[in-house]
């Protein structure tokens, strides 16, 4: 009788070593899905930043071709538009 009783004992301590590490893990588990959507939208935020340095990149290779060739204040007044709408973007994103 006291065998069944260590055998019974013995699978109630393993059973909740198991729920114990079973709970553990799926703690784990959310908290890397938390981790995982905050570098998601990490991630999206930075693309929106290369896009709009990338717009400038643009914009400036234009001012470079263009240069000599039109009045410089014409070019300078588009560009200024386009980094003030670039910028508004880059701002409504950091919100």
């Amino acid at each position: 009788m006291d065998d069944v009783t260590t055998l019974v004992s013995g699978i109630d301590f393993k059973v909740r070593k198991l729920i114990a590490q079973q709970r553990k893990l799926r703690d784990e588990k959310e908290n890397l899905i938390i981790e995982l959507n905050q570098q998601k939208q990490t991630n999206e935020e930075q693309k929106q930043v290369i896009k709009g340095f990338e717009e400038k990149i643009r914009i400036l290779k234009l001012v470079k071709m263009t240069d000599g060739k039109e009045d410089n204040s014409d070019v300078r007044t588009r560009i200024n538009e386009l980094v003030r709408e670039i910028d508004k973007c880059i701002g409504l994103l950091n919100t």
